[in-house]
């Protein structure tokens, strides 16, 4: 069959040309500062890092940083609605349930893998906050980054997970950005 067991069609052939790529990244567990890490990352990804930015940026900026962080919030509640959407839609089980050799090291928030919504919210968040608040791109950026990758290697989610969840969070973040500025201007 020229598919996965337990997804025929055309997402079975997408798992089996990502999994030796997911298996390679989620091997680095067997490190275990690596997993501390990732693991690390991926629990501030869940939304600890993006509410002390915006708080941080509140503190900075004071009253001007309201318009910016309820941007932010109002566009990850939209993010909230469509990965939602999409996970019971696609209804895509986590790589470390469909095959033996992805080991899950964290834990997963929701039973479905696809689109990833920390690599949604991560983008869509380092998108806005470079916007607003330029000086903050070098923390986001990386970090935005490092939450995608950190997905992948704890055995959350394929690689196609992620670089999805990644296109939404942008086209999400750029669409409110100009959204934002037709009625700002």
């Amino acid at each position: 069959m020229d598919s996965s067991p337990q997804n025929p069609g055309w997402l079975g052939r997408i798992e089996r040309i990502e999994l030796p790529l997911c298996a390679y990244f989620n091997r680095a567990n067997d490190l275990r500062f690596i997993n501390l890490f990732f693991r690390s990352v991926s629990r501030l990804g869940d939304g600890q890092f993006w509410c002390a930015v915006t708080g941080v940026l509140v503190v900075i900026r004071g009253k001007e940083a309201w318009v910016p962080v309820l941007h932010m919030w109002l566009t990850a509640g939209i993010g909230v609605l469509i990965y939602k959407v999409l996970k019971e839609g696609m209804a895509r089980e986590r790589p470390f349930v469909d095959h033996e050799v992805i080991h899950c090291t964290a834990r997963a928030l929701d039973r479905y893998s696809f689109p990833s919504g920390h690599t949604l919210h991560a983008v869509s968040f380092a998108i806005l906050l470079a916007s607003y608040a330029p000086f903050f791109a070098w923390l986001v950026i990386p970090f935005a980054i490092l939450v995608a990758l950190s997905r992948v290697v704890l055995g959350l989610h394929y690689v196609t997970d992620v670089v999805v969840g990644a296109l939404i969070g942008a086209l999400i973040a750029t669409a409110s950005l100009h959204v934002a500025w037709v009625y700002m201007v």
